[in-house]
């Protein structure tokens, strides 16, 4: 089984309609796929079309009251199940600050049905704290979706600076596997500047050891389309909504390429996409900045990146 994480601290990005979108076309070709609501939002939940004040149990059981796993999760969808949430998922991170191995609950709840099912794709919180660290230490492939903007690049480095940590000191197997933009507007300069310099940040952190080694910008990026907005009032997956348009084109081509192209683990030779030389040098720079050296030792070293604006003339 797949384990796959699809984080942003930044909300608004599209986490959510990549999470609901992507699972559904696997599910449609007849992968088993299980999708994890982590959000105290319920976006997730709604997004499939259930109402969150009558989930009885959920992903708030399963971390606080060691609910298994296999008996809170609902079909959904032909192939498609569902561990949904509800507002209770908020109290999970006070109610669990005590407890020995809080980090670590849902590997252990997900352990027993890794035979069960294809892929399991992990909706994350808008935030960095305790839901989210569950979340990474169950995955082993992070997907980040990225609003081509400068403001959407601001946490980029904060959140491979987390995935690092959680993969040197907590799970090993952790890795970035790649960056979907959405809301990708081709016509105008910004993105493509912006799409350009993540492409050569993550081209410079080829054959290093750091967790987003492997990663690479898919080939795939998700246009701007009213439809994937007006899906989620309805219930339904875009492919439901209205099959015909560029969300639901973008969205399959994004299964296909996770299910067909990026490798698993064990095949680390995924090709970059190569940025377009032609375009203008972009006004953003990521660059990799060093721990101070307190925090370092002779035998570990954590990368971090940080995202800098650079000055604007006056």
């Amino acid at each position: 089984m797949r384990t796959i994480a699809v984080l942003n601290q930044k909300g608004g990005v599209g986490k959510t309609t990549t999470v609901v979108n992507t699972a559904a076309a696997l599910a449609a070709t007849g992968l088993k796929v299980v999708v994890v609501d982590l959000d105290p939002q319920a976006h997730l939940t709604i997004h499939l079309g259930l109402e969150p004040d009558t989930i009885q149990s959920g992903s708030y059981r399963v971390l606080t009251q060691s609910e298994k796993f296999e008996e809170a999760i609902l079909l959904v969808r032909p192939n498609l199940w569902l561990l949904p949430a509800n507002i209770h998922l908020v109290g999970a991170e006070s109610e669990l600050v005590s407890v020995v191995g809080r980090e670590t609950i849902l590997r252990e709840a997900i352990r027993l049905v890794g035979g069960k099912f294809d892929y399991l794709i992990i909706d994350c919180p808008p935030s960095l704290g305790l839901l989210t660290l569950n979340a990474l230490t169950a995955a082993e492939e992070v997907l980040i979706p990225l609003q081509p903007h400068f403001l959407a690049l601001q946490g980029f480095g904060k959140l491979l600076q987390t995935v690092g940590l959680v993969n040197k000191r907590i799970n090993p197997k952790l890795k970035v596997k790649g960056v979907l933009l959405c809301m990708f507007d081709s016509r105008a300069s910004l993105p493509n500047e912006v799409k350009a310099d993540i492409e050569q940040f993550l081209n410079n952190a080829r054959d290093t050891d750091c967790a987003w080694a492997q990663a690479c910008i898919l080939p795939v990026y998700i246009r701007t389309n009213i439809k994937l907005a007006e899906a989620p009032g309805y219930g339904k997956t875009i492919f439901e909504y209205e099959q015909n348009c560029h969300g639901a084109e973008d969205y399959a081509k994004v299964a296909e390429f996770i299910h067909t192209q990026s490798q698993p683990e064990t095949h680390p030779d995924t090709q970059p996409v190569i940025a377009d030389e032609s375009a203008a040098r972009p006004p953003i720079e990521i660059t990799s900045i060093s721990e101070p050296d307190s925090q370092k030792s002779q035998s570990q070293l954590t990368e971090e990146t940080a995202v800098q604006k650079q000055p604007e003339s006056q």
